[in-house]
């Protein structure tokens, strides 16, 4: 098989140390069952506990609470593109979600919150999700309606989540709630803790296109009764803290949207060596040569584009207009790429290609989850607008 190309410039030896940690892990402990995993809609939760121990949970947290501090942009790129290879978007989705659910926790958390929570998640031992989306919102956050009313040491929490990653077996669900019912838009929102045995949290799981293997709940709060300490950062808050916990999964989504590219590439590439029809190989046949070659050149250019705004996450300052534009397009660059790549390989493979069972097949149902979440294409090209003042 061969390998993505990567620019030798932005790596070094603990990024190539860290590929190889990853793709070694990936190889033993999900490829081999990816395919029964999305059939069975679930995955062991002992894999939380096999990612923690080679430190792929940890990256980027605080040592002191499991993490392993020193990270940058290219040790996120590179991991997401060995998790990628499985060709399960499921997996990674639920094996994952910590790193959009924690984060807040990590910034805003108290010292007594995050050394009850971290370690556990870290450890792989809890599982920890974000709960953003509502019903009749979508991607639009600043008309969330879930309501936290402060009683007492506690916050009434009342209202519903959608499309929750992890969302039914979540320990620890980092809500977003309005706490101040008055107020409109943006101002007023808040983000809270909260824990998944809450007397009044129900669940029910979601039946999706893709990501089987990755449980997706809606989520209702019915009178939920939340400690105050959990709240986290000040009241009013949350806004700003939610559009900077976008912009690291944003980039996550963009490079695990090329990792999977490449795993259709790679599969299309196979079956057009092996495969003979009229007498020769596929890859004989110029047309078929030709839309491999369309595949590596999207591929190639994504590649590119991820590495230099993973420089720019690593020199530039927080909240750089410029920067935010970027990770919006780069978002669009990569799902597309995603879904060119798909298409192309399904096309190649043929009938197979249309079987269950082959990592092309599922990418191509796992597409449009890429393109949706963290950000639907039209919110990302709006946002783009906006930081640059077009």
């Amino acid at each position: 098989m061969e390998e993505l190309r990567l620019n030798p410039v932005y790596y070094g030896p603990e990024h190539l140390a860290l590929r190889d940690t990853v793709r070694r892990f990936v190889a033993k402990e999900i490829t081999p069952h990816a395919a029964e995993w999305d059939e069975a809609g679930t995955f062991p939760r002992e894999l939380y506990r096999q990612a923690a121990g080679i430190g792929l949970l940890g990256l980027g947290f605080p040592e002191e609470y499991g993490g392993i501090p020193g990270i940058d942009y290219f040790h996120r790129l590179v991991a997401s593109l060995e998790l990628a290879q499985a060709g399960s978007g499921g997996v990674v989705a639920s094996l994952m979600s910590h790193t959009i659910g924690s984060p807040p926790v990590v910034t805003f958390g108290s010292p007594a919150l995050k050394q009850r929570v971290l370690p556990q998640v870290l450890a792989g031992e809890r599982i920890a999700a974000l709960a953003i989306t509502e019903p009749s919102g979508g991607s639009d956050v600043a008309a969330l309606r879930t309501t936290a009313v402060r009683d007492g040491e506690h916050y009434v929490v009342n209202g519903e989540k959608t499309f929750i990653t992890s969302g039914m077996r979540a320990d620890y669900l980092t809500v977003a709630v309005r706490t101040d019912p008055e107020a409109k838009g943006a101002r007023g929102l808040s983000l809270l803790l909260i824990e998944g045995d809450t007397p009044g949290l129900t669940r029910a799981p979601l039946a999706k296109m893709g990501w089987w293997s990755s449980d997706t709940a809606h989520l209702r709060f019915e009178g939920c009764r939340v400690p105050a300490v959990n709240l986290l950062g000040p009241e009013g808050a949350g806004f700003l803290a939610i559009m900077q916990n976008f912009n690291a999964e944003r980039f996550s989504l963009a490079a695990s949207a090329l990792g999977f590219a490449w795993v259709c590439y790679q599969e299309a590439l196979a079956w057009a060596r092996e495969r003979r029809t009229f007498g020769k190989r596929l890859a004989d046949h110029q047309v078929v040569r030709h839309r491999l070659v369309d595949m590596l050149a999207r591929i190639e250019a994504t590649r590119a584009m991820l590495e230099e705004t993973a420089w720019r996450l690593d020199h530039s300052k927080p909240g750089d207009p410029q920067l935010i534009a970027s990770i919006c397009m780069l978002k669009n660059v990569a799902t597309r790429t995603m879904q060119f790549c798909a298409d192309a390989a399904v096309q190649t493979l043929g009938g197979m290609g249309y079987m269950r069972g082959t990592r092309s097949e599922r990418v191509y149902r796992e597409v449009k989850v890429n393109m949706i979440g963290g950000g639907a294409e039209e919110i990302m090209k709006e946002l783009a607008a906006r930081q640059l003042g077009l």
